[in-house]
């Protein structure tokens, strides 16, 4: 057990010793955000070595009824390694300044169970350096609501996805089941 918990530090503070067997936290991981419930603060670091779905979303756009296909994505794939990244956002005038009120939004109307971070800058100069580096990678920055970013075991972006490409995409469920099939 304290084997476990001296990895589980590490990965949460980005260095992981080398008789761990446990992948070093990528770069583009080693952020820290509050979770959206209790303002708790959460090290992406935790998620090295799966493949990660950043979504930007709003509370009051009329692309969030996207939470409910983003749930179903994440539990489908969750056994698989997916995890589903939320990041509420006001730069596009569509989120709720409360806190509170964008947790009732995602988890009790949308019944929304992967993790879920308070408001974040994702575009322009002021964009969270996760952000920044994601539209970097890409080529492309949030235009809109739930823009979404395909990460792969290794930290890397592999694809992104506008907001007119709901969680159902073929294309962008091929895209997540061919990070998952990738090796580890």
């Amino acid at each position: 057990m304290k084997r476990r918990s001296l990895i589980l530090s590490g990965l949460a503070a980005g260095v992981v010793p080398a008789w761990a067997n446990v992948p070093a936290c990528p770069a583009l991981l080693k952020h820290t955000f509050n979770r959206l419930q209790d303002e708790k603060p959460q090290a992406l670091c935790q998620y090295t070595g799966k493949v990660l779905l950043v979504v930007n979303t709003a509370s009051y756009c009329g692309f969030t009824g996207q939470f409910e296909g983003l749930e179903a994505l994440n539990a489908k794939y969750a056994g698989r390694g997916l995890v589903v990244l939320g990041f509420p956002s006001s730069d596009f005038k569509q989120e709720d300044a409360d806190a509170k009120k964008t947790a009732e939004v995602c988890f009790n109307t949308y019944g929304v169970k992967f993790p879920m971070f308070t408001d974040t800058r994702v575009k322009g100069n002021g964009a969270h350096p996760l952000f920044a580096e994601l539209a970097r990678l890409t080529g492309s920055q949030p235009s809109w609501n739930f823009h979404k970013y395909l990460v792969g075991r290794d930290g890397k972006a592999i694809a992104h996805f506008g907001s007119m490409t709901g969680p159902d995409s073929r294309k962008m469920v091929s895209a997540i089941e061919t990070a998952l099939a990738a090796a580890r």
